[in-house]
């Protein structure tokens, strides 16, 4: 057995280091090619979950051996759907050409069966509660999903912090001012543990939803600020060109300000990106167990002990992967959209 299980160990450093060179190998390619590297550093960690997937399984059941494989493998295939239709998501948001009603079509049919797959109850999935939600799809969930809506908040807020209404210009100020006054912990200790005592006896409000609705209020507050400063560098001819044509507030807002504002902050929006995908690990104060704290827990295991670097490294390069993609491909949209300004 033990002879089997150093195997097994050898087998899983081979597969680390073989996608190593091939996630090396093909961005190098697409990076002299002028492929678009972020497909290629986005695709290729959902082959990695697939296959090293297969390999940690193979080690459990060689440390449990009590424990039959099939018994694990529908938790194992709800878990690389979930990645799997999310990456597909973010692909397919990625191409400009899906920007519109499909797009708007793709994402609630998209998160419904996301639903499915996380919750269960129906279709012979058995139900599993969000407070045992954990690992990539609770990263997922909180990062997407909270940058998919605080977005359309932080823009709303900055034209608040811009209007001509006294009473939507102060309480904008003050929302954003005190929300980036705190740290993100205060604000998630506050939505797991003081808002329930501000509740009616016998209510509830879900924990993943109490720590999603922080991470939106949270961010929506220091993407305004981005927003605004966009909002800024708008030269006032633009605004009294679409005067002259006869704009309203809001057309001349959605068709000639926003569109210019947003393309000149791209870079400080994605690092707010980057910023909330990597924070994710902080929801481990109010009891929750993303990416990161999960192997951290899976170490504790004693059939897992010893097996911390392989941990450490495949986390790190799933963090990589998603901060690199996302740098990439703001690069890209930073070119494509001022092509028009260059001389």
């Amino acid at each position: 057995m033990n002879n089997i299980l150093k195997i097994a160990t050898i087998l899983t450093w081979i597969n680390m280091v073989i996608w190593g060179l091939l996630c090396a190998f093909f961005l190098l390619g697409a990076l002299t090619s002028g492929t678009p590297a972020y497909l290629v550093v986005l695709i290729l960690p959902s082959a990695v979950v697939l296959h090293s997937y297969a390999a940690i399984q193979l080690q459990k059941s060689i440390r449990n051996p009590s424990v039959p494989l099939s018994s694990q493998t529908p938790t194992g295939i709800r878990f690389i759907g979930f990645v799997v239709l999310f990456i597909g998501m973010i692909l397919a948001s990625c191409d400009r050409r899906m920007w519109g009603r499909r797009l708007l079509l793709l994402w609630p049919a998209g998160l419904a069966l996301i639903g499915i797959l996380m919750w269960g109850g129906v279709f012979g999935l058995r139900y599993v509660e969000t407070e045992l939600w954990s690992g990539l799809p609770l990263t997922l969930v909180l990062a997407v999903i909270g940058m998919v809506f605080a977005f359309p908040f932080a823009i709303l807020l900055a034209l608040g912090r811009r209007s001509q209404l006294p009473a939507v210009r102060m309480v904008s100020v003050a929302y954003i001012e005190l929300v980036r006054g705190v740290p993100l912990i205060t604000v998630l200790f506050m939505a797991s543990v003081m808002l329930p005592l501000f509740l009616p006896a016998g209510f509830t409000i879900d924990k993943l939803l109490r720590a999603q609705t922080a991470f939106i209020l949270f961010a929506a507050a220091y993407l305004a600020e981005v927003v605004r400063g966009g909002l800024q560098a708008i030269p006032k001819g633009q605004i009294e060109a679409a005067d002259a044509l006869g704009l309203g507030y809001w057309r001349r807002t959605r068709l000639i300000v926003l569109p210019q504002a947003l393309a000149m902050v791209i870079p400080p929006l994605v690092n707010n990106f980057i910023g909330a995908f990597k924070n994710t690990s902080l929801v481990l104060i109010i009891g929750l167990f993303d990416l990161l704290n999960t192997a951290n827990a899976a170490l504790t295991d004693p059939n897992w002990q010893g097996f911390a670097p392989e941990a450490y490294i495949f986390t790190a390069a799933v963090y990589f992967c998603f901060c690199f993609f996302m740098s990439r491909y703001s690069q890209m949209l930073e070119r494509t959209f001022n092509r028009g300004h260059r001389r």
